[in-house]
């Protein structure tokens, strides 16, 4: 899970945002709220991930964005660290341009490049990039963790359009396969 996300905070809030909206989930979701209450373990579940957000974020500082974050199992690579404040500031095409103009293409080079396609709408290209960057550090707890991410968003996706009735890996609505047999032909021969 990504720590910003779990408080509900945008990622690089300072640390007085982190807290105010830790001290809110808090009130939320406290135990003691919950006594004698079906949804207690709920939500005491919901205030580990809240406590373990809050840990993370201020262990790594707090306001320190991406360029501060370093939750794997590598050390970020000084030569990446500019590419991280880009990615910070939202300056995307000056992350890529670097990351392209690299000659290293270690686990973190795929990492980042993941997370510049991801925050672009490149989705494929980030699925990818990820999948490469956890295949070559398995130990990485960041790059697991943006790959789960990007990965189930994929899986979502693919959920809501079966539930809306079209199949993956095939379409068993003859109404749908003779029509695309029709633009098929069409585009082959003038003739219709």
């Amino acid at each position: 899970m990504n720590p910003y996300e779990v408080l509900g905070v945008r990622e690089g809030a300072s640390e007085a945002e982190i807290k105010a909206a830790y001290k809110e989930l808090a009130k939320k979701y406290h135990p003691d709220k919950y006594v004698d209450n079906p949804l207690a373990d709920l939500a005491e579940q919901k205030m580990q991930e809240i406590n373990e957000a809050y840990d993370m974020l201020m262990k790594n500082g707090a306001g320190a964005g991406f360029a501060g974050a370093n939750y794997g199992g590598g050390s970020t690579r000084t030569d990446f660290m500019q590419v991280r404040r880009d990615i910070d500031q939202g300056n995307l095409d000056a992350a890529l341009t670097a990351l392209n103009n690299s000659a290293n293409r270690n686990a973190e080079w795929f990492f980042l490049r993941g997370v510049v396609a991801s925050r672009k709408g490149w989705y494929d290209d980030a699925r990818n990039n990820l999948e490469t960057a956890v295949n070559m550090d398995p130990n990485n707890t960041e790059y697991q963790r943006h790959y789960a991410a990007i990965a189930g968003r994929g899986n979502t996706f693919r959920n809501q359009a079966q539930g809306r009735g079209y199949q993956q890996g095939g379409n068993d609505d003859l109404c749908c396969q003779a029509l695309q047999c029709y633009i098929c032909a069409d585009c082959c021969c003038d003739c219709i």
